[in-house]
């Protein structure tokens, strides 16, 4: 969806908003430079354009009163948690106002009793797990990177431990959201499940700031489990790797983590992480969590089926510092890929496949890659059939940015040809537009009159998720 607006009458219009910004907010509404540039951009492809000012609210109020003065100016706003995603969501495409949740920092309630806690947006994934610890709780949802809880609703973000916890879609009850036009609106309760009208909450998750600002969240907790226990195996091929995995939710184990990573991504964090007890072979990282007996049990079987599929090396961690050393890998591989080319950047693909078609997948995948002429190490949350590619490229080099892009786009298109999406949670962003039209066809109009809906004036993070109308 375009936006009516050039650049510099937005600029122009900002400027002429700061004085009633500053009278409300004070010194936490900004437009020096090296803060715009610090809100210019994300991770990932290394495209940036900078928003015309930075405010950073204290709470729903304050988001409100921003809001409004801009829906009323028809002044862009972005959305801004801590910069951490993937996909351009926080590009001020059209300039405007980005609006900094990350000092709704507090943690409003936790109940030991129902599972659950209520917390600003900006509060950080980690944060979150040490206010709850002592209550022999914690939140599972963990994308790698210490994001902040709001931006992991809005990118419908999962992760690692998503194979037995689910996604940010599952562990969200309810939200409080702020309209583009200032209203603020509460979604859900904190029952476990409603029959009461259109899901609210499940519609603003994974919206990427399109439709508005979530500002608080309701979320499920789970309480700490007796026993957790990680492992290592180590396979001959991708597809015997794969394997082993697709009998294990065959027969139903109950794996809370279970992690791939392909013999380029493997030789990248031996590298990087000094794993060298290790081959550079496919790898599977897995967790189990429950009481001794059955952790006992899961192994055990496990260890079997990883066995019968040509696994060995096996390397069981019990202790959480052996546990956090096997993780913190795992969660590395990111700056692993980079230190394999330095000064280079890195697209990350993100797709997802039924487990039917995961070998497959994967296998055609590879074979791309070798064609491409790419470093693209693999690694994969492969017990729900989500894998990344990490793409390797010099930006500087026009070409190979372009082949980047293209294995890239590949990578989605083959995605959807077995089944699946171009995004299993790094959601669309500036990057996925054209794929999303791909995978939902007239679905694409069904999405714009909802953003039309709640955003008539289409200043909502303009020019994200929504390909143009009449794009193939």
């Amino acid at each position: 969806m375009s936006f009516p607006m050039s650049r510099e009458r937005v600029a122009q219009t900002v400027e002429g908003l700061l004085p009633r910004l500053r009278q409300r907010l004070g010194e936490r509404a900004v437009a020096t430079l090296a803060v715009r540039e610090q809100h210019s951009h994300g991770e990932g492809v290394p495209d940036a354009s900078l928003p015309d000012a930075v405010v950073f609210p204290l709470d729903n109020d304050e988001v409100a009163f921003v809001a409004r003065l801009c829906f009323d100016a028809r002044v862009p706003l972005i959305p801004f948690g801590t910069g951490t995603s993937l996909e351009g969501h926080v590009v001020a495409v059209h300039g405007g106002i980005c609006v900094d949740l990350s000092r709704m920092d507090r943690v409003l309630d936790v109940s030991a009793e129902a599972l659950d806690c209520r917390v600003q947006a900006g509060v950080m994934r980690e944060q979150l797990n040490a206010e709850v610890r002592g209550q022999g709780l914690f939140f599972p949802i963990d994308p790698g990177a210490n994001a902040s809880l709001g931006g992991m609703a809005s990118t419908r973000a999962s992760g690692t431990a998503a194979v037995r916890y689910g996604t940010m879609r599952d562990a969200a009850l309810g939200l409080t959201v702020v309209t583009a036009d200032g209203r603020i609106v509460r979604t859900g309760t904190r029952a476990r499940k409603t029959a009461a009208g259109l899901d609210l909450t499940r519609l603003f998750v994974g919206s990427e700031g399109i439709l508005g600002f979530i500002t608080e969240l309701q979320l499920k907790l789970w309480g700490l489990p007796e026993v957790v226990q990680a492992a290592v195996c180590q396979f001959p091929d991708l597809g015997a790797a794969v394997g082993a995995v697709i009998s294990a939710l065959q027969i139903g184990v109950p794996v809370a983590r279970i992690e791939l990573l392909d013999d380029v991504q493997m030789d990248a964090c031996i590298r990087y992480s000094h794993l060298d007890e290790f081959k550079p072979l496919p790898t599977l990282f897995i967790e189990f969590h429950g009481s001794p007996a059955a952790v006992r049990e899961q192994v055990e079987t496990m260890q079997a089926l990883a066995e019968e599929a040509g696994g060995s090396g096996f390397a069981w961690a019990e202790r959480p510092e052996d546990r956090s050393r096997l993780w913190k890998a795992r969660h590395e591989c990111y700056h692993a890929n980079m230190a394999l080319r330095p000064g280079c950047r890195l697209i990350g693909t993100d797709a997802c496949v039924p487990i039917s078609a995961l070998v497959e997948c994967i296998l055609e995948t590879r074979e791309d890659v070798a064609q491409s002429g790419l470093v693209a190490p693999l690694v994969g949350h492969v017990g729900d059939g989500n894998f990344h590619l990490g793409i390797v490229f010099d930006p500087a080099d026009a070409g190979e940015r372009a082949r980047a892009e293209a294995l890239a786009e590949r990578v989605a298109l083959r995605a959807i040809r077995h089944g699946g999406t171009c995004t299993g949670e790094h959601g669309i962003g500036l990057h996925r537009r054209q794929q999303l039209q791909a995978e939902h066809g007239e679905g694409v109009a069904l999405m714009r009159a909802i953003k039309q809906a709640l955003d008539p004036r289409g200043i909502m993070n303009p020019g994200k998720m929504l390909p143009a109308e009449g794009a193939a």
